[in-house]
């Protein structure tokens, strides 16, 4: 093993949670060092093709657990590389949530208002814009076309993306290649190294242990570039503050492997996990009735046929996001586009008489793949998830050389979770098989059980110690100087698209962490403006900043 390198800061992860505070705490003029367990591509290692060792199983990590699978980002950017850049605000309701517990899930000093300008920091940085109509690429307005038909609305939806340089190659969840996408390896990230931060990929963190005099030892593992199954080497760190942004399937796992070392966790640590109540739809249409019903048509051949151009999701139906409605009947529906593969193995068949997932009719079903729809829900659930012991290293035991792994997640949804799924399932079926212009069928979870792209709140912030890991600082309970600030951080389900909201967590949570370096000795600023030198949004922040530090 090497010698124990030191820095200020060291931090666990490169998403959004990571790079953010990465970003501010470097250009405050600490010591930052950054440990990814992905690999680090750019624009030209974005690959459109499903080959292994392409850019679609590189960074991508698909960890199957007991009843619930999780899809996240491996590389450095992390979530931001793979996601489709769709960033609405959470709405009102959702900071008011009581869920399974019996009172208000997020910390009281938490609520829309409280975190407008943080939203609008990140909105600066990246930048976030809204969606003209004029932008939306075919496969949006069928959507949008078959909910205005059904009697429903449809909005563009907000998003990191420069359409001025998109191509709607499709190919977003893989990776830009034309850096259209908004991702932080093309803001935050490089801001970060400009200051000074240190980036090490393929370095997977397994346990963190606390120094005698003070601050905390991160151990890790090297990683082979190819083979993730494989560990080349390892090390230590010493740091004086530790921020933990691997992701909600990965930063508990950490946290319950240091307990022995470090000291009991809180309760909620590898508790309360959501699956941000996701739900996918498919519908089969009609391509008679997309030309007859919605009046559209891309040719004469084919009325739809849109898989093969495009970008996802860019159009929503946000009638259902109704405060006044019943807990676990608000949600958000979203045109979608999964490419071969995930989608279409988990698809079912309208209809079937036979296995609904495969066999000869889900074989003519393919036949019609180029006609599908994908509709995505976002709705609210219980908390429910739970990890159990982590395994020897990692997050998962490793079945393949990239992408796949079991975990130790266990989730059984809820009778409210299921009611929530039930109520979003039918209002799918309302809209696109209105006057007969689709047949839909949600995917199966006889596969790998209930699946979410969007894992939150395994390591959540609140006011009470006995259903919350943090503070409402992001500091974890019982360990001072460690924080989280990635979507395990977040209390519970948003029913949208969460990265806005995590990122904007973590710009909330860096004053409290430069707080925290300023009591360890390190002296640090805040107030650095976007990574783009823009400073419009630091005006709404400067109050919450300054009653933090004081």
């Amino acid at each position: 093993m090497n010698a124990t390198e030191s820095t200020d800061v060291l931090i666990v992860g490169s998403g959004f949670g990571g790079s953010i505070t990465a970003y501010h705490l470097a250009a405050g003029g600490a010591k930052v060092t950054v440990l990814e367990r992905g690999p680090w591509l750019n624009a030209e290692d974005f690959d459109h093709d499903f080959k292994f060792g392409s850019s679609a199983t590189r960074v991508f990590d698909f960890v199957v657990g007991d009843g619930m699978s999780v899809l996240g980002g491996n590389c450095v950017g992390g979530g931001s590389v793979v996601y489709f850049a769709t960033m609405p605000r959470a709405p009102r309701f959702v900071f008011e949530r009581h869920g399974s517990i019996g009172r208000r899930m997020w910390p009281e000093v938490i609520d829309r208002d409280a975190l407008e300008p943080w939203y609008d920091r990140v909105a600066e940085a990246l930048p976030v814009t809204p969606t003209s109509w004029d932008e939306v690429p075919y496969i949006g307005g069928v959507f949008a076309a078959a909910c205005k038909a059904a009697g429903h609305t449809a909005n563009p939806s907000p998003s990191a993306v420069d359409t001025s340089l998109c191509t709607n190659c499709n190919w977003m969840m893989s990776g830009c290649r034309f850096d259209a996408k908004r991702s932080l390896l093309l803001n935050y990230l490089p801001a970060a190294l400009s200051h000074g931060a240190e980036i090490r990929p393929l370095h997977e963190v397994q346990k963190i242990t606390a120094l005698d005099g003070g601050g905390y030892r991160v151990h890790y593992n090297t990683i082979h570039e190819v083979d993730y199954r494989q560990q080349t080497g390892s090390g230590t760190i010493d740091a004086k503050v530790v921020i933990l942004a691997a992701g909600t399937a990965a930063t508990p796992v950490i946290l319950q492997r240091s307990e022995a070392e470090l000291g009991p966790m809180p309760h909620a640590v590898g508790r309360y996990f959501s699956g941000n109540g996701e739900r996918l739809n498919t519908a089969v249409l009609e391509e008679d009735k997309v030309r007859e019903l919605l009046g559209l048509s891309r040719d004469e051949a084919n009325a739809y046929g849109a898989y093969q151009i495009g970008r996802g999701p860019v159009v929503a139906s946000w009638d259902h996001l109704d405060g006044k409605l019943p807990e676990y009947e608000r949600f958000s529906l979203e045109q979608l586009y999964f490419p071969p593969g995930f989608g279409t193995i988990l698809a079912q068949v309208p209809d079937a008489k036979g296995p609904t997932w495969y066999g000869p009719e889900k074989k003519e079903m393919l036949r019609k793949w180029r006609s599908w729809l994908t509709v995505f829900t976002m709705s609210e659930d219980d908390n429910e998830g739970v990890f159990g012991p982590p395994p020897p290293t990692g997050n998962s035991e490793r079945l393949s050389q990239q992408l796949l792994g079991f975990g130790s997640l266990r989730y059984r949804p809820t009778a409210n979770t299921l009611r929530g799924w039930e109520v979003s399932d039918a209002a799918v079926r309302q809209i696109l098989e209105h006057n007969g212009l689709a047949r839909v069928m949600p995917w199966t979870n006889d596969v790998i059980g209930s699946y979410t792209v969007h894992p939150l709140s395994s390591c959540r912030i609140g006011d009470d110690p006995a259903t919350s890991a943090l503070d409402d600082r992001h500091e974890l309970r019982g360990h001072p100087g460690i924080f989280v600030t990635d979507g395990s951080a977040v209390p519970g389900a948003l029913t949208v698209n969460p990265a806005f909201t995590i990122a904007a967590l973590a710009e909330r949570a860096v004053p409290g962490i430069v707080h925290a370096l300023r009591e360890r000795g390190v002296d640090v600023r805040y107030g650095a403006p976007a990574p783009d030198g823009g400073g419009a949004a630091r005006r709404g922040t400067a109050a919450a900043a300054r009653s933090v530090l004081g």
